[in-house]
């Protein structure tokens, strides 16, 4: 079932006894310098530096870690039919002038009519902007962001997934800062860093996909073009005021798309709950301001990534091959809101900031139910594509959070020692892509070993994500997670 390359791991290892992440060792020298155990990944130089400075890994708060955490998240109102109450809640805004943003698809399907009906009987003054792009770019937030600041919008309404909820939240955010520049709130290295100070106006937003969980969220993703690389705006003051997941607009989620959401929910609660501590996180904000929105695993998250996690393993697969399933799509929305929750918080790390690379240098791939002029790599496709590269890399930081991950997956771990955790871990998510009809790698999107060193370069600039990662990592290591994910099974 599983390459052997895959089964049979090199045995080769350190003084330590420690297993080397890959065979690529010639001499005593290079067996220390590369070998990727807790115990020399922090001191691993070949001419790479860290993507991160070295830190102690005993936990608790010291030198310049932060020493606290704080629990955002949107309200949330759950139920079949609840998008009939939007006009209601627009009136107790007292919103008179309503931007409504969604995508031509949308337009067409049944939550946009429910959520029309109710702003028509409420008698809610609204604007509709349906350009979004699935997979946004910068372009797209920008022609989203001139149509907001034009229409001095007092509310906001999003229907859609979470290309749509992005984007309605730059416009929201933009307009209410109309001398600020795209960059200027994107994260460094690529945007200017600026901490968002002012307020925004109210926005609802009524997600129709089981996935991003951008409902619950202060972030907003899109396409850089000019670097062909995926960046994000986060900030506690653009979550939603308030998000209604109504579990009826599943219903009509094509297969692939259902797939691919449920990926995206199942690596935001395995990365939120194997992500650095919170008390690790470097550095201690000057301010409780200056504290960013993933500040690491923490035991609130916790409870959140492990529910949604576990909702995963019942559902999923249910909801993927049963498009009438309601429990099952039902509770696959519940669970990306709960994953929401957790990622919102404790934040992402490695699968999503390779992703990140990975959709963003796609060449000609077409993704199966998404009907776009364009190529795309589906935003849950390229996160899950090298999870299992990704876990197997982070096991031995916590293998224990690695073993109940994979047991809540089905892995009977009574016999299973710590030292295989992220194994283990791998080859059940492995399996999960396999049994969900997954493409069998970044080969089968359209890459190719010598893409790597550029999908690396795209990758770098994700440290707001890859420092949250439970191990340091170097070039090379991304380079040898991308090259185990070239075939997955």
């Amino acid at each position: 079932m599983y390459r052997a390359a895959m089964t049979a791991r090199p045995t080769i290892g350190c003084s330590l006894g420690h297993r080397l992440w890959s065979n690529r060792t010639t001499s005593a020298h290079d067996t220390v310098t590369r070998c990727r155990c807790p115990a020399h990944s922090q001191v691993f130089s070949t001419g790479t530096a860290s993507l991160r400075p070295a830190r102690h890994w005993e936990g608790g708060a010291h030198g310049n870690t932060d020493n606290a955490f704080e629990m955002a998240c949107s309200t949330v109102r759950y139920g079949p039919g609840v998008t009939s109450e939007v006009g209601m809640d627009l009136n107790s805004l007292h919103a008179k002038n309503v931007l409504v943003v969604t995508d031509k698809k949308l337009m067409k399907l049944p939550a946009m009519a429910a959520v029309l009906e109710s702003l028509t009987k409420h008698k809610v003054n609204y604007t509709i902007y349906d350009n979004v792009r699935i997979e946004p770019t910068d372009s797209s937030f920008k022609d989203a962001i001139e149509v907001a600041r034009k229409g001095q919008f007092d509310a906001y309404l999003a229907v859609g997934g979470g290309s749509v909820i992005d984007t309605c939240k730059a416009a929201n955010l933009f307009a209410s800062n109309p001398d600020a520049e795209l960059l200027d709130f994107v994260g460094k290295p690529i945007g200017k860093g600026i901490p968002v100070t002012g307020s925004v106006k109210p926005l609802i937003a009524v997600p129709t996909t089981a996935g991003t969980g951008s409902e619950t969220t202060g972030v907003a993703i899109f396409d850089y073009e000019p670097l062909k690389a995926k960046v994000g705006i986060g900030s506690r003051t653009i979550r939603p005021y308030l998000g209604l997941v109504d579990p009826l607009h599943t219903l009509t989620m094509p297969e692939r798309v259902t797939a691919n959401t449920a990926f995206d929910v199942l690596c935001h609660a395995l990365e939120s709950y194997t992500a650095v501590p919170y008390n690790e996180r470097q550095p201690r904000p000057s301010s409780p301001m200056e504290r960013p929105a993933y500040q690491g695993r923490n035991p609130i998250s916790d409870i959140w990534s492990l529910e949604a996690l576990r909702i995963f393993a019942k559902y999923a697969k249910r909801a993927v091959f049963d498009a009438e399933d309601l429990e099952a799509r039902s509770n696959m929305h519940l669970a990306s809101c709960f994953a929401g929750v957790g990622f919102g918080n404790a934040g992402v790390h490695l699968c999503h900031g390779l992703s990140y690379a990975i959709s963003s240098q796609v060449k000609s791939y077409t993704a199966k139910d998404y009907d776009v002029p364009y190529s795309i790599v589906p935003h849950g496709l390229s996160v899950v594509m090298t999870a299992p590269a990704v876990f197997e890399f982070t096991g031995p930081m916590c293998p224990e959070r690695h073993l109940k991950a994979a047991a809540i997956l089905g892995v009977d771990i009574s016999n299973i020692s710590s030292a295989d955790a992220g194994q283990i871990l791998a080859e059940q998510l492995r399996e999960i892509m396999l049994k969900f009809k997954v493409d069998n790698g970044l080969k089968k999107l359209g890459f190719l070993n010598e893409d790597i060193p550029a999908l690396v370069k795209a990758a770098i600039p994700q440290q707001r994500v890859l420092g949250l990662a439970p191990r340091p990592q170097t070039e090379e290591d991304l380079a040898i997670i991308l090259e185990e994910s070239m075939v997955v099974f």
